[in-house]
């Protein structure tokens, strides 16, 4: 699965921007702020999301426009192309400014459709601090993966938010306990379902994981697990079982909650535990090059797993991956995306960095908002 056209207007600081893809790796060079991270970015909004840099969609309106901005691109898999298209649009009477997606020209209800035919992970500068930061990120980083094998699991995850919200706000306006007991009824249901999506997913990539353990590689192994008194107390329990459980929980902890100002028991409250197997080091006390060889180790193998599970090589987007790697490391990197099979796409202000990538890599320098072939003899755009 690759993309062979990405069509941008009005994203960012492009105005309007054509390009034809034939490579599986496509290294985008050229200074800082020329808007390499801005392809990056329309590729992670062809997934449901806000896209890698989590950004409103008025932020993606380029400067001096009229506040509308789409990205479309041409999906080919297994020879079968198809064209995937979204965007804000100008808001209609009466209607909201909303994000619009299209698939072969025909509009669909919800990005989600988009999971069809595309699936898309990433790596930025922003997610090296990912262990050691807040257990939050690392829950949206594993939502993020969960997605990729289980399409269901963003509108699962949207539902209980919602619901989530919705009960708090009960809460605080003190509203009747029948209502409540409406609420937490559904929002058991979601709960529960979100935590087994997120084992699951756990537990598949933790025995992928383990089954390179044995393998040497510069890029240590991390021994993952999903953590947290929810699924200590739901462990070994039915899914109606648990159900049960936490509608309990809720209802007995009503008072706690509306004291706290928020619903203090449930899967919003899990985090992702990550331990550097080799050294049985958490790997937040790793050192900072050890977390990132860890993440890309992490990453690599869940793009491998999302293939076969799916039978979808997803799109990999990094974004700077080469500049903080020795060369011993970038060397390993691109040997394994070379036999990985996916449609990789990375960003370097140094050319130099990837002298190491394969001849049929294509090397494309961004500049004044362009983007063109950096030497003669890589693979042509359209």
């Amino acid at each position: 699965m690759s993309l062979s056209a990405l069509n941008l207007a009005d994203f960012r600081n492009y105005s309007s921007l054509v390009l034809g893809l034939d490579s599986r790796i496509i290294v985008l060079t050229g200074a800082n702020g020329v808007g390499k991270t801005n392809l990056l970015e329309a590729i992670s909004l062809l997934t449901p999301g806000r896209g890698l840099r989590r950004a409103s969609f008025d932020e993606i309106v380029r400067n001096g426009t009229t506040n509308s901005w789409a990205v479309s691109a041409v999906v080919r898999r297994d020879g079968v192309d198809a064209r995937l298209g979204t965007g804000l649009a100008e808001a209609q009477a009466g209607e909201p400014r909303a994000r619009k997606v299209r698939v072969n020209g025909a509009p669909v209800s919800s990005a989600d459709a988009l999971l069809e035919y595309l699936r898309v992970l990433w790596l930025t500068p922003a997610m090296d601090g990912l262990f050691t930061g807040p257990a939050g990120e690392r829950r949206r980083f594993l939502d993020r993966l969960v997605l990729t094998v289980d399409p269901g699991h963003g509108r699962r995850a949207r539902d209980f938010e919602r619901l989530l919200t919705q009960r708090n706000r009960l809460l605080e306006t003190g509203d009747n306990a029948a209502w409540l007991d409406a609420v937490e009824a559904q929002l058991a249901g979601y709960a529960v379902a979100l935590a087994f999506a997120r084992a699951e997913t756990v537990t598949l990539l933790s025995g992928w994981l383990h089954e390179q353990a044995d393998d040497p590689s510069p890029f240590p192994v991390g021994a993952i697990d999903l953590v947290g008194d929810f699924e200590r107390a739901i462990a070994g329990k039915s899914a109606a079982e648990a159900e049960l459980w936490y509608r309990r929980v809720l209802a007995d902890g009503r008072g706690a909650d509306r004291a706290a100002g928020r619903t203090l028991s449930g899967p919003h409250r899990s985090d992702l535990d990550v331990v550097f197997a080799e050294k049985r080091m958490p790997a937040a006390r790793s050192s900072t090059g050890e977390q990132k060889a860890l993440l890309i180790g992490l990453v690599l193998s869940h793009a491998a797993l999302v293939a076969s599970v799916s039978g979808m090589t997803p799109i990999l987007l990094l974004d700077e991956i080469a500049a903080h790697l020795d060369p011993d490391r970038r060397a390993a990197l691109f040997a394994r995306l070379a036999t990985l099979g996916c449609q990789t796409f990375m960003t370097g202000t140094d050319a130099a960095l990837f002298t190491d990538l394969p001849s049929s890599a294509a090397m494309l320098r961004v500049a004044d908002n362009s983007v063109a072939p950096l030497a003669a003899g890589v693979p042509r755009l359209g």
